[in-house]
């Protein structure tokens, strides 16, 4: 386990466990929930230059192609203006 692992759970379980008002016999639950939480964090943790999410919104269609495709509309709007 990596140590910045370490404190951040260690740091994330001592606020919930403040958060609660500091009940006895609950570290283990909040260690537990920390544990969780950080795991979701790193799930979704991109690359330090952001381009496995940006390939991944591009695989899923979620990306706006600005710079990638022609804008169709206009187009097709010059298109419709010439023939009237």
């Amino acid at each position: 386990m990596s140590h910045n692992k370490d404190a951040w759970v260690s740091q994330r379980a001592y606020s919930l466990w403040e958060s609660e008002g500091r009940p006895e016999g609950r570290g283990e639950s909040h260690w537990m929930q920390a544990m969780r939480e950080f795991e979701q964090l790193e799930l979704t943790k991109a690359s330090p230059d952001g381009n496995d999410l940006i390939e991944k919104l591009k695989a899923a269609g979620r990306l706006m192609r600005i710079y990638d495709e022609p804008v169709l509309e206009v187009e097709s709007e010059r298109q419709r203006k010439a023939a009237l």
